[in-house]
């Protein structure tokens, strides 16, 4: 997958939980931003201590705790 099809699938993902009848487009980008700065953030800290799958893995259960 390309960045630019990794991009618009992220954008489109975000999009998809917008206000129906309501251009969202804005918003998913920030949010899309968001979700990527934060993966950036993890490349760049120890939190490699983790399998990336495992970390995500308990990010995802303390969100869904959320």
């Amino acid at each position: 997958m390309t960045p630019k099809e990794k991009a618009i699938e992220l954008v489109n993902k975000f999009n998809d939980y917008m206000v129906p009848n309501y251009t969202g487009t804005f918003e998913a980008k920030q949010c899309a931003l968001i979700a990527v700065d934060e993966v950036l953030n993890f490349i760049n800290t120890d939190a490699f201590s983790y399998t990336n799958e495992e970390y995500w893995e308990e990010v995802k259960q303390e969100i869904e705790k959320l």
